[in-house]
Order: C-alpha cells, then structure tokens, then sequence
C-alpha cells in the first residue's frame, strides 16, 4: 500500500450514501466492510511506523542525555499528515479497489 499516492482527503468529508451502499445495496454491509479494511490500513500503518522508529531507539536506562532526533521527527510528522485510515479506506471502496464477498448468499447458491 503506497500512502502517498492515495487520494483520499486529509480532512472530513462527506460522501453520498447511495455512492456508498451501491455496491451491496446495503448501507450496513458497506460500512462494515469499509470499516474491516479501516482495521487492516491502520494495522499495517502502525507496524511501518514502529519499524521505522524502532530504527532510532536507544536501549540505555540512563535519563541523563535525552536530545531530539530530527529524523525521527520528521518520521513522526509524516505519519501525522497522512490520512485517517478510515478515510483510506472509505476511498478505497469508492474507486472499487476493496474486494469482498458475502458468505451466507454464496453458500445459498452452491
């Protein structure tokens, strides 16, 4: 997943329902569906976040030089700019670009 090239607003926005549910015909269904892959983007944001600032941790019990690594800050200031997961997700799902599936209604047809 590449976080700078998604176009998803930075900012709340509001999006039409029926672009929304379209896909499921369900508003219920999409917005669980959009919130699962919320859960995986902010998964995987977290991890790369803490791979990258793990790179900077310092193991020494001692307080005595605590001084600020400007590449860890600017580390952390990108991750703040980036878009809320949610709204990744949301994205996502208007562009088409989340697969899903309901289970009860495949199981019903084979």
């Amino acid at each position: 997943m590449d976080l700078k090239k998604s176009n998803a607003p930075v900012n709340t926005t509001t999006i039409d329902k029926n672009l929304v549910d379209q896909p499921t015909g369900n508003i219920y269904e999409a917005i669980s569906v959009i919130s699962k892959r919320a859960n995986q983007i902010n998964t995987d944001i977290k991890k790369e976040l803490l791979e990258k600032l793990d790179e900077f941790a310092t193991y020494n019990d001692s307080l005595e030089e605590i001084f600020e690594n400007k590449e860890q800050i600017e580390v952390s200031k990108f991750y703040e700019r980036l878009p809320k997961p949610h709204s990744l997700a949301a994205q996502e799902w208007l562009d088409g670009k989340i697969y899903f599936r309901n289970t009860k209604t495949d199981s019903e047809s084979i």
